[in-house]
Order: C-alpha cells, then sequence, then structure tokens
C-alpha cells in the first residue's frame, strides 16, 4: 500500500506558472531573474497558505538553474534542479525562525553565509516565520542582511509583518502576497478533483473556497477531509452537513417570510436554526452577508461580484428583483444594529426574536407610513379571531378643570388595548393617533415620559368631581407631609419635599400655594411629579382647584443649615419653645 501524501502536499505548485493567485508576484519575480537583477534580500508577507514558502522554494531553484526555459521558468533537468526536487540540495537552507529564534541561531547561520556554493551562483536562505526571532537575533542579524556576500540571497517569509522591525524591513524587497479568490480557489479544487477522480458539485466547491477564506492550503485540507466524509461523491448536501455551514436554503426561506410579513414563520426557522447548534451571532452575520448579497445582485454588473455558483446567483437575482432598494437599506441597517448589540445583550434569544420580528415587519403596509416612521411602533405579531377587543375609552375632560390645567394638545398619546390589536377610541385631533402593541394576546403600551404626565394628568381630571372646599395652611402642610411619608422609592422626591414645605399665597385665603426650593435639581424633581402631588391633596383637602408653584429661592431669602448649630437654630426660629425650653434648663449643643 502506497504512502498517502495530502493534497496540499501533493498539488504543491512546482512553478510559477502553477501558482494560484498570485500572478503579479510571480511575473515580477521571474522578470527580476530574467533580467539578472536579484536583489540580496526579500521579505514575503500575506496571510497563512496563499504561497509565501512555495514560491521562495520556487525562486531559489529558478536562480540556481543551469539552464532555465525562455519562459523564465526552471529546467528541472540539471543538477541543480534535480538537487532540489530530490530535496538535496546544499545550495538551499530553510530556517524554521519559530523553534530556531535565539541568536546563537542567527550566528551559526551567519557562519554558513561565508561559504561559497558549490553547484549553481547562489546559496538561497529561506527563513520562514521571521516575525518570532527575538530582538537580539534581528540585532545580530543586521548587519549580515545588509551587506551580504555576493552568492547569498535571503528569503524572509512571515504572516505578521508588523511585528518585524523597521530596520529589517529597510534592507528587504517587500511582496505582499494577496488571498486567493473564490473563483481562484474553485478551479484549482475543480482540477485537484479531476486529477483524484472525484466527482463533485460547483456548488459544493464555491462552499469549500468560502470556509477556505483565501488560502489555499486550507481549501485543500478541507476538501481531502470531504472527500473521505463522502467517499468520492463530494455533494453540496454533505459539504454542509460535513462542515456545519449553514444552508442557502434557510436564508431563502427567511427572506421570504420577510417579504410576506409572516413574523411566525420568521420565527420557527430561526429556532429552526438555532436547534441544529448555530449561534445566533452567526446567524444574524449570516442574514447580513445575505442581505447585502442581495443588494449585490439587483443589478447584473454588480452581480459579478458575488462569487457563488451561477444556480444560486440566479436564485439570488430572482429574490433581489422581489425587493426594493430602500427594503433592503433599511433590512441591513436593522441587522447592522442587531450585531452590534449582540455581544452585549444579557438576553440574546431575545435580541434575535426581535430582529426577526423588526425584519418582518419591514414589508407591512403600515411601514412606510410617515407616522409609522415617525413613532417607530412595533405592529401587533399574533392575533387570536375570537377574543373580543377591549377598547380603553378616554372621558372627555371638564371644561372647568380644562381651564386650570396647561399641557401641550399636539403631543401624540398612545392607548392601552388588552385585545388583540384594537386601538383605543380618543376624543382628540387628528393629530393625537394611538398605537397598540399586542403579543401573544396581552396588549401593552410605548410612550414617552412627557406622554406618561400627560396621561396620568387625564386619568386624574377624569375621575375627580369638582370641589372647593376651604382648607388651611396647617391642613395643606400636614397633606404634604403624609404625602412625603408615603413614598417609598422615590427617596429624593421625599427629602425635597420633607425640606421644602409649601406656603399659601394671598394671604393664605387662596387656591395657590407655593413652594420654595434651593437648587434647580429640586424644581425640577417637583415639577416632574407635579401632577401627581396636586392629585393626592385635592383628594385629601377636597378641592379641585388647587395649583402649585415652584421657584428657587433668592439670596439670602433661605438660610440653609449644615452644622448641628445651624440646624438647632433654625428649629428654635420656627418655634419657640425649643428657644425656652433651652433657657429654662440651661440647655447647650455638644
Amino acid at each position: 500500500m502506497d504512502n498517502y501524501i495530502v493534497s496540499a502536499r501533493k498539488y504543491r505548485p512546482m512553478t510559477f506558472n502553477s501558482v494560484v493567485g498570485q500572478r503579479a508576484l510571480t511575473t515580477t519575480l521571474k522578470n527580476a531573474i530574467a533580467s539578472g537583477k536579484l536583489a540580496h534580500a526579500y521579505l514575503f508577507c500575506g496571510p497563512r497558505g496563499v504561497g509565501k514558502t512555495t514560491c521562495a522554494r520556487i525562486f531559489a531553484k529558478t536562480i540556481n538553474c543551469l539552464s532555465p526555459a525562455q519562459d523564465g521558468e526552471a529546467c528541472n533537468q540539471c543538477e541543480s534542479c534535480v538537487a532540489f526536487n530530490e530535496q538535496r540540495s546544499f545550495n538551499i537552507h530553510e530556517l524554521d525562525a519559530a523553534s530556531n529564534n535565539s541568536v546563537d541561531d542567527i550566528r551559526s547561520l551567519i557562519e554558513q553565509v561565508r561559504i561559497p556554493p558549490q553547484i549553481g551562483k547562489y546559496k538561497v536562505y529561506i527563513i520562514d516565520e521571521v516575525h518570532m526571532l527575538s530582538q537580539a537575533a534581528f540585532n545580530a542579524f543586521l548587519k549580515t542582511l545588509e551587506e551580504p556576500p555576493h552568492h547569498a540571497i535571503f528569503i524572509l517569509a512571515t504572516t505578521e509583518k508588523h511585528k518585524i522591525l523597521p530596520t529589517i524591513l529597510s534592507r528587504c524587497q517587500i511582496y505582499d502576497f494577496s488571498r486567493i479568490t473564490i473563483k481562484d480557489t474553485v478551479d484549482h479544487l475543480q482540477y485537484v478533483a479531476n486529477q483524484e477522480h472525484v466527482t463533485v458539485e460547483p456548488e459544493a466547491l464555491n462552499v469549500l473556497a468560502q470556509k477556505a477564506d483565501g488560502g489555499m492550503r486550507d481549501a485543500l485540507s478541507i476538501f481531502d477531509q470531504v472527500v473521505s466524509f463522502t467517499g468520492g461523491n463530494v455533494t453540496y448536501k454533505a459539504v454542509i452537513d460535513n462542515l456545519n455551514v449553514l444552508d442557502y436554503e434557510y436564508y431563502f426561506k427567511l427572506t421570504d417570510s420577510i417579504l410576506t410579513n409572516n413574523v411566525v414563520e420568521g420565527l420557527l426557522i430561526l429556532n429552526e436554526i438555532l436547534s441544529k447548534g448555530f449561534d445566533g451571532n452567526n446567524v444574524i452575520t449570516g442574514i447580513a452577508s445575505h442581505l447585502r448579497d442581495l443588494l449585490l445582485c439587483k443589478d447584473p454588473k454588480t452581480a459579478e461580484l458575488f462569487e457563488v455558483g451561477a444556480s444560486i446567483r440566479d436564485r439570488y437575482i430572482q429574490t433581489a428583483q422581489k425587493c426594493s432598494n430602500e427594503f433592503l437599506y433599511k433590512a441591513i441597517e436593522i441587522i447592522n444594529e442587531a450585531d452590534l448589540n449582540y455581544r452585549l445583550s444579557r438576553n440574546k434569544r431575545l435580541l434575535s426574536d426581535l430582529t426577526i420580528i423588526k425584519l418582518c415587519q419591514l414589508s407591512s403596509p403600515q411601514a412606510g407610513s410617515e407616522d409609522q416612521k415617525k413613532k417607530q411602533v412595533i405592529d401587533p405579531i399574533f392575533t387570536k379571531e375570537s377574543a373580543p377587543a377591549q377598547n380603553v375609552v378616554q372621558p372627555s375632560r371638564p371644561v372647568q378643570q380644562t381651564a386650570n390645567l396647561t399641557r401641550s394638545e399636539t403631543s401624540p398619546r398612545i392607548a392601552v388595548s388588552s385585545g388583540p390589536s384594537t386601538q383605543a377610541k380618543q376624543p382628540a385631533s387628528s393629530t393625537q393617533q394611538s398605537q397598540a402593541v399586542n403579543v401573544g394576546g396581552l396588549g401593552f403600551s410605548i410612550s414617552a415620559f412627557s406622554q406618561k404626565k400627560e396621561e396620568k394628568e387625564v386619568k386624574h381630571e377624569a375621575t375627580m368631581e369638582a370641589m372647593n372646599e376651604c382648607f388651611s395652611p396647617l391642613q395643606l402642610i400636614n397633606e404634604w407631609k403624609a404625602y412625603a411619608e408615603d413614598l417609598v422609592e422615590e427617596h429624593h422626591l421625599k427629602n425635597t419635599m420633607i425640606n421644602c414645605l409649601p406656603n399659601l399665597l394671598d394671604n393664605g385665603v387662596g387656591n395657590t400655594f407655593e413652594v420654595v426650593v434651593n437648587n434647580p435639581v429640586q424644581e425640577q424633581r417637583l415639577l416632574e411629579n407635579k401632577m401627581e402631588i396636586l392629585y393626592r391633596l385635592r383628594a385629601k383637602l377636597r378641592n379641585t382647584q388647587l395649583q402649585m408653584q415652584v421657584r428657587i429661592s433668592q439670596d439670602n431669602e433661605k438660610k440653609l443649615a449644615f452644622t448641628p448649630s445651624e440646624k438647632f437654630n433654625l428649629m428654635m426660629e420656627e418655634n419657640e419653645s425649643l428657644r425656652r425650653l433651652k433657657d429654662e434648663f440651661g440647655l447647650e449643643l455638644s
């Protein structure tokens, strides 16, 4: 039984012409050899598996060929070429800098450089993974790299160019190897499949090329794995099963559910994908790539940028005709936002479901209305035909109360609905439109802070009858303090109300009281909760005409007490009994 050789080694290029995807670089090297203009040091950098070390070996063999061909390739027949092919050439030395990165290794290399070649013109030293050399090794290598003997040529190869010292880079000719395109990878895999008598499908090779991410060595390794799995018949289904790649069919099904506004089908497809073991973030990025491909296929010219098989490209073009540009732009924006928030989200499954819901509702009839764009309201998802609609109707406001309370009539109001998708009716202007959200038969509302305060105001007005009973300043203060004591979570508001007591205006005979606060923060806190406070006080004092004014104290109008003595003096000013108690017993504040 012959020893098995993996495809990455068996089909390793032996000539410049057989190098895949690096046409510009190989042409430059061949022209340099033909003209005799060879540099003393080269740096080959680029991603893994793109042909850096392979090109270095071919270059080393070609410059030592005794009878090169007319096209600049090595003859593979002379003594030098035969020795290289049989891996017994003394003119080509390879050093793995990952395991030989010390100063002693470089010094040993420098000693070998002094010896001239016995066959051929040059001794070539290929240093792979050169970025792994230590700082001291780089410094020891500098002088030799700058002025080597005329017969020595250095070829450095690395995947991390940024880790190499600038002094090394300045002494080398730098060749940047690019990732191999999907088309070139597919063509080479097809060639290997023909040589190995393996039956393959074009779509399967395309998936292999995408999985390799521009590296030919990775592509050949994956190809060997899939061939072993399928037994020589490489199909698209077998490839996605073996490599755990998400099938295009799921993306097309998801697109159809989005275009038909079918939220239920979209959520079921997402659940099926996740149940197969795919990560939610991979699904989101996959949908983003799918939408990007649909956008490319909107035009036949840009469709050529989509590197897939012909049959799948045709299907993308057909699906793209169903999608408008505006729809694709908004969908990509939603997906991109979900991708940014996925890592920070604590409930990643909820984020994925919400993303699908938003995508499915892009194609709803209301999605294009101006009112929907401004409010960004999510439409009802699930409906029940048998569930009776229960509308919450805002009662009309009494004229007398309307005159005393001021609010913005143009701010939109959102009503709460317990039915599937019914909207609450409100006796308001055309700008006050109700929008309800209902998920699983449970209605809930989405409103801004100002809208919430306005709804409370309307509720308070509608549920309280008109009353105008008299009350004393002491009653007002007592009810004020009682409301403050009932506050459990609002600690800041509670402290503000305790420290800032109300004062009746118009000599205590009117219905308006004033609260003097110490800073703008306290003023804002009272104004934000004004309606709740007034509702409580009006009910307790039985006076619906009660109004509250808040202002910041002027300089020296209200003295603040910070120290214990200042607090006690302030208490004595407000309560004369404390002063008499202090004087009778001769008390002193410690």
